[in-house]
């Protein structure tokens, strides 16, 4: 198992490297600020994994543990910003029901397809917590490694470091 989380690691490292592609030039002219720019259209694996991340936070937000653990991996782990360590799927799974999310958006979501069974996703996420608790709201920044298995995608990995 260490091993397939070293190797997890290293395709993070390894995607946070990647160059990014440069625009094409293009003859049209720019859009005015005010203009609304075309939704990107998503592939069929980014929009898949898309709504299984939005599924994770519902299902977390709603108390849904059943929903929630359905979406992971047997051999799952975790690495919170709390300091913790790592969590197993039972761990995560348990903590559903202390949720105290109100709201969640998520931002800047992006799949990297890694092989035809393993991707990356990476986005920010932002909680809104309810107006009594000691703190209002959290940011992290998020990667998720998610594996086809079974004709299934599981999310294997979650990693989230916290946005001051």
């Amino acid at each position: 198992m260490a091993e397939w989380i070293g190797c997890a690691c290293l395709a993070l490292v390894i995607a946070s490297y990647a160059p990014a592609q440069s625009p094409q030039p293009s003859s049209a002219p720019s859009p005015s600020l005010s203009a609304k720019t075309p939704a990107k259209t998503l592939s069929p694996l980014e929009a898949l994994l898309e709504a299984n991340v939005k599924s994770e936070w519902d299902a977390f937000k709603n108390k849904d543990r059943a929903a929630y653990s359905n979406l992971l991996a047997e051999d799952f782990a975790a690495v919170e910003d709390d300091n913790q360590g790592m969590r197993t799927k039972s761990a995560v799974t348990a903590e559903v029901d202390h949720s105290v999310i109100d709201k969640y958006f998520l931002f800047a979501l992006h799949v990297v397809p890694l092989a035809s069974n393993a991707a990356l996703v990476t986005y920010e996420l932002t909680m809104l917590f309810p107006p009594k608790a000691a703190v209002r709201f959290k940011r992290v920044l998020v990667s998720e490694l998610w594996l086809k298995r079974d004709g299934q995608w599981k999310m294997r990995y979650y990693q989230e470091t916290h946005v001051r």
